[in-house]
């Protein structure tokens, strides 16, 4: 059983200390859980590139043991997954490969942070025999970080630039080439694809359908950038789109139906390995890009492919791009945007198995639902306010779940300073922030029972709140 949520745009005002909160009832049906959420479900994805030394102005290797702010900002993310691939795995500057100095540094990386990676091999340009190599020596050295192999990356998008792939059909006929010789070299080897975006969900389906049987496949790998291209928006009107309701009601479904309904009817698991709001030419748009509402659209965005079956999500980060995750300070240290508030607010709720939610919104408040039961039998419950502007309103929001009575519970709150959904900075979860130095520390506050078997909680506008209801012990 899935959850259910409802969405709806703002139409009050919420301005003063005083003013009421629109009531909503949240009814969490922890009876029949859902699968578990998995393990490895929060990701980030990078470019092959950034595996070079001394790559986007880094001085060394940005993946390596010894880079310990990164290290801290992944484990206090959560990130449990990292995706190496985009588009430098085909086309970059200099022709770039991997040296094996370079795959040691990354997945002395994986070691320390404790994450699985997908390894992307080069087809474009690319050279089967050579990944054959590199696949063996990632295989033989450094299986147990590995969860699987893709072969190359959007491969719609390679037009006249490879004459052996024209559609889905010659595509697959030189994917089957180059899997065939790393499978020859590395007898137990999966694979992930094809790694396509929204303009190649048939080559996915294609794929599927092909390769169901052939016993290489662990993975359909898609990309969703639920916005779109940018090109010409304000940062205003990127705030808007993230947090409008067309996402959860209309775009993400339309791209479930072509992926993931697809690939689950094959009886195919699917990841996507690249998920971000926009498709962000160089820079992006700051206060959009980099903005708060960032961290409510991942948020939301993570537990709505988690409810639809998803394996796990990727954010893909670009150094030095506003839509990535991570970014170097004027200083050169590693600091997260906003998106990482809303990763890390996941990761905090988002470890178990998920209940289905019933909605009661009658002032049709914009907001979203999730409750998940942990391994010990805790409730969370997660709520997104994604109101905002100058009509925004608060909800106060009464759950309601059999065996609520005598439990303790508590709730975390991810704000930004004076509820700006435009902030870039001062994002705090917890009340703390998370930093490159230092484990997170975010604190709950206790909540008391308005009656027997439930409790009320006041979500401000434009923030997200956590409610953890303890196990009764009694």
């Amino acid at each position: 059983m899935k959850p259910i949520t409802s969405l709806f745009f703002a139409g009050c005002l919420l301005s003063g200390l005083a003013i009421a909160q629109s009531p909503v009832k949240l009814g969490i049906h922890a009876n029949a859980p859902g699968e578990p959420i998995p393990a490895d479900f929060s990701g980030l994805s990078f470019e092959t590139g950034s595996l070079q030394y001394n790559s986007a102005g880094v001085d060394g290797y940005l993946f390596d043991s010894t880079n310990a702010q990164l290290l801290t900002l992944f484990q206090n993310l959560g990130i449990k997954n990292l995706r190496i691939g985009g588009s430098s795995v085909d086309a970059n500057k200099g022709g770039y490969i991997p040296t094996r100095k370079d795959i040691d540094a990354m997945f002395r990386f994986a070691k320390a942070a404790d994450v699985s990676v997908i390894y992307s091999l080069r087809l474009l340009n690319g050279n089967p025999s050579q990944d054959a190599s590199t696949a063996k020596y990632v295989w033989d050295n450094y299986r147990r970080y590995l969860l699987c192999f893709a072969i190359g990356n959007e491969p719609n998008l390679y037009k006249d630039r490879d004459p052996e792939i024209k559609d889905e059909a010659s595509y697959l006929v030189k994917w089957r080439k180059f899997a065939a010789i790393v499978s020859n070299s590395v007898p137990g080897a999966k694979f992930g694809g094809p790694d396509n975006g929204t303009g190649g969900t048939s080559w996915a389906a294609y794929f599927a359908k092909h390769e169901v049987n052939s016993g290489k496949l662990l993975y359909i790998f898609s990309h969703n950038y639920g916005g779109g291209g940018l090109r010409g928006k304000s940062a205003q009107q990127l705030i808007d789109e993230m947090l409008s309701s067309d996402w959860d009601t209309a775009r993400y479904p339309a791209y479930y139906s072509k992926i993931g309904r697809m690939a689950s009817s094959y009886g195919l698991p699917y990841r996507l390995t690249e998920l971000n709001s926009f498709v962000a030419p160089y820079p992006g748009v700051w206060g959009g890009n980099n903005s708060f509402a960032t961290a409510l659209f991942a948020l939301d965005a993570m537990y709505w492919w988690a409810a639809h079956d998803s394996r796990g999500v990727n954010f893909h980060t670009v150094v030095g791009k506003y839509n990535g995750t991570i970014y170097r300070d004027k200083n050169g240290n590693y600091q997260v945007y906003p998106i990482g508030y809303g990763i890390k607010a996941f990761d905090v709720g988002g470890h178990g198995k998920l209940d289905a939610v019933t909605i009661t919104n009658p002032n049709n408040v914009n907001l979203t639902a999730y409750a998940v039961t942990d391994a010990t039998d805790n409730l969370l419950v997660t709520i997104v306010n994604k109101e905002h502007g100058a009509n925004a309103r608060g909800v106060a929001v009464t759950l309601v779940a059999r065996g609520l009575a005598r439990r303790k519970a508590a709730a975390m709150f991810l704000t930004a300073p004076n509820s700006d959904v435009g902030a870039t900075s001062g994002i705090t979860l917890g009340g703390a922030s998370i930093t490159n130095d230092a484990s997170w520390h975010g604190k709950w506050s206790p909540l008391k029972p308005a009656l027997k078997g439930q409790y009320m909680v006041i979500v401000p506008a434009t923030s997200a709140a956590i409610i953890k209801i303890a196990r009764d012990k009694t």
